[in-house]
């Protein structure tokens, strides 16, 4: 089976479209590019497609290394017969391949080995053949120095059988297929910690059984997590008598003198090597299967995250509300540069509100501040009143912002760089600012898992979690377009093609030569070559450029075709523009060439309508309910706006105006049945919701959106 063959079992599109997609992998092409700029090379796969080909082209790759090393090992073993090769040639499933390697795989030493050393495997062939009726008295045969009696020869025999079944690739087949469809779950609490504060939280999990297929993702990862803390123990079983029904089926052959040996063997193998590696394989499995959802779950809350409607260039006042501690302010101009920062102390104990107003209104005139933007955390909502009370020369929008993540950018490398000169204070309330000016750009220099926007994030296999989450950065950037004069180095490292060193190599070459005019001088930044100039540049943004189509997404390789459409309808590429009139006249079959196809030249067309346009919305003013601050305000009944703050797949988490965000279940999203929660909401979604249920000494709340 050849690599193509092998993707198109799972992409949907022709051959010759995964082919061309593979090559332009190969040729060190970004997803970004490959899906936005060769669409007529890969017939119009999106990203996801892409993404899904290059996993697989990887997983086809490590398919084809395991099987040269297998077969290497057993052609070292003088063992390799050329039926085995040619299984081992014709698959390409890797738990197969493992089967069939596992007979010649070097292990421990076993019962199986012992019983070979002391000479008894030609008695296993014997009871393996099942056709001899004087079994006992040919075992007699076998005794020597080690095996002591005839019961011993025929343990030792049964050992050996008990291996063979366990290698049999059919019994182990059979066996995955019965854990697939009928395996059970079963919990147990371990008693000496059923007491303990922490176990609590995992309660209903002290006596459970479930089917394994019907455990959605987050509750397996919620057993798996007690099971690792300690509170509860874990098995995952089919029926006993199934198994034994499938092996006998496959092993049994006949009726005589051996057969109470075979079947002895057979439970054996099943207690000893088969139920203890299948259900492992089996749970295994399911992990895998739930850490891929919850890595979706979380991809798709960053996604929404990363690309939450900005309020653009504006000034900025943050806050980072405190009680005790004060509340640490910023002003940031247009660009999120530092202008001043400040203390103040409006709440208990010091209530220094007066002098707090004060300040707040002089730094407002000052700085000519457009917005004001509040953490949401401790005192967010007592410093969102006291801010409302102020009576400004201008109106000022104020907005309450997630600081989830902040505290984690004030103290990192990136932060120091940014403000060696300040604290960790100045540093957050800097990030809660520029989080509502351009969230993309700022959340890019937080780690995601710290974003808090997922369902056990920390459960899940990391590697997997940090490549995906990596890939939704990638797609958001490249989706929005950055500006190359105003962006940070760390939002430059995400755009196609450019990585680390080279946002690094342009960030300085910006400072030592001030603003890029033009795209051209990409390529006059240190190291940055044709391949990376190719699939990034259409990627930044250069606005007042000498030529405006550096401030779209049109790719400079397309120039000469957006010139000669503004030559034939006798326009400037600059009068072309924006002018839908004009653009409405353009014949894209005109304009086809050997490089781009017609689907480039619609997405052209499209571009010049409404060139460099930001996908995202603008931020909108949310206010709370005035009159709920604290789960002692929220009644059953009550219908309140919210702000949904996270999304699973049981539900979605409401943020209310308290501290803790209450729980809107899948089945109270809308009437009638929900498959997918983000069928129905997004996050950072204004929504209204019903109180159906609180539970102050749990600090949980219950929420409805069907009204």
């Amino acid at each position: 089976m050849t690599n193509i063959q092998f993707i198109a079992k799972s992409v949907a599109t022709a051959a010759i479209n995964i082919q061309n997609t593979v090559q332009l992998l190969q040729e060190d092409c970004t997803i970004p590019f490959i899906s936005r700029y060769r669409k007529d090379t890969t017939g119009n796969l999106d990203e996801v497609q892409i993404e899904q080909i290059a996993k697989l082209q990887k997983e086809y790759e490590v398919i084809v290394k395991r099987k040269e090393a297998i077969l290497k090992s057993i052609t070292e073993q003088n063992a390799l017969s050329p039926e085995l090769e040619k299984k081992i040639q014709q698959s390409f499933d890797l738990q197969e391949l493992e089967d069939f390697y596992l007979p010649y795989k070097k292990k421990k030493k076993t019962k199986a080995d012992v019983a070979r050393e002391n000479g008894l495997e030609p008695l296993a062939k014997i009871i393996m053949a099942q056709n001899n009726d004087a079994i006992d008295f040919i075992s007699s045969k076998y005794l020597n120095e080690n095996v002591i009696n005839e019961d011993a020869a025929l343990q030792g025999a049964r050992d050996i059988v008990a291996e063979w079944i366990n290698e049999n690739i059919y019994v182990r087949k059979q066996l995955r297929r019965l854990y697939e469809r009928k395996a059970i779950i079963t919990t147990k609490v371990v008693k000496t910690k059923k007491d303990e504060e922490a176990a609590q939280k995992f309660n209903q999990y002290f006596e459970w059984s479930e089917p394994l297929t019907k455990a959605p993702s987050h509750r397996l990862l919620a057993m798996l997590r007690a099971e690792n803390e300690g509170f509860i123990k874990f098995k995952v079983e089919v029926d006993i008598d199934e198994a034994y029904d499938i092996i006998d089926t496959l092993i049994l052959k006949s009726q005589n003198s051996t057969t109470p040996h075979v079947q002895l063997a057979i439970e054996d193998s099943y207690k000893r090597l088969l139920n203890p590696a299948i259900s492992n394989e089996a749970l295994q499995e399911a992990k895998a299967k739930a850490d891929a959802n919850s890595i979706q779950v979380f991809a798709n809350n960053l996604g929404q995250l990363l690309l939450a409607r900005p309020l653009g260039e504006k000034r900025i006042l943050a806050i980072d509300p405190g009680f005790r501690s004060g509340c640490k302010i910023v002003c940031l101009d247009e660009k999120g540069d530092l202008l001043n920062n400040e203390t103040i102390y409006p709440h208990a104990p010091q209530k220094e509100e007066a002098m707090a107003m004060k300040k707040i209104r002089s730094m407002v005139n000052s700085y000519k501040i457009d917005a004001i933007s509040i953490g949401n955390g401790t005192a967010s909502r007592e410093t969102e009143f006291f801010i409302k009370k102020i009576a400004f020369d201008k109106p000022v929008q104020v907005f309450i912002v997630s600081e989830a993540g902040a505290s984690v950018y004030s103290a990192s490398k990136i932060a120091r760089e940014e403000f060696p000169d300040y604290d960790v204070t100045v540093r957050g309330s800097v990030s809660i600012g520029r989080r509502l000016s351009d969230p993309l750009a700022e959340l890019v220099k937080i780690d995601p898992k710290a974003i808090g926007v997922g369902q056990y994030q920390h459960d899940v296999d990391q590697n997997k979690l940090k490549e995906e989450l990596d890939n939704t950065v990638i797609r958001c950037v490249n989706s929005v377009g950055i500006n190359i004069n105003t962006a940070s180095k760390h939002l430059l490292s995400y755009v196609s093609g450019i990585g680390e060193k080279l946002a690094e190599n342009i960030v300085q070459y910006r400072s030592e030569n001030g603003p890029f005019t033009d795209r051209k001088q990409l390529k006059k930044v240190p190291r940055l070559g044709e391949k990376a100039y190719q699939q990034g540049v259409a990627f930044i943004r250069i606005s007042n450029a000498k030529n405006p189509l550096d401030n779209s997404a049109v790719h400079p390789e397309s120039y000469g075709i957006v010139e000669k459409m503004a030559k034939d309808l006798k326009l400037s590429v600059h009068d072309l523009i924006a002018n839908k009139e004009k653009t409405a006249l353009i014949k894209p079959e005109n304009y086809i060439t050997p490089e781009i196809g017609l689907l480039g030249l619609k997405d052209i067309i499209k571009e010049l309508e409404k060139p460099g346009l930001d996908p995202r919305k603008s931020a909108k003013v949310f206010e709370f309910d005035p009159n709920v601050k604290t789960i002692k305000d929220v009644k059953s009944g009550m219908v309140l706006p919210g702000i949904v703050n996270n999304i699973t797949n049981f539900g979605c988490f409401v943020d209310i105006g308290v501290k803790e965000s209450g729980l809107v279940h899948i089945s109270q999203l809308k009437a009638g049945f929900v498959s997918d929660v983000n069928e129905v909401v997004k996050l950072h979604q204004h929504v209204q919701v019903k109180v159906t249920e609180v539970d102050e000494d749990r600090k949980r709340i219950q929420l409805s959106m069907i009204l």
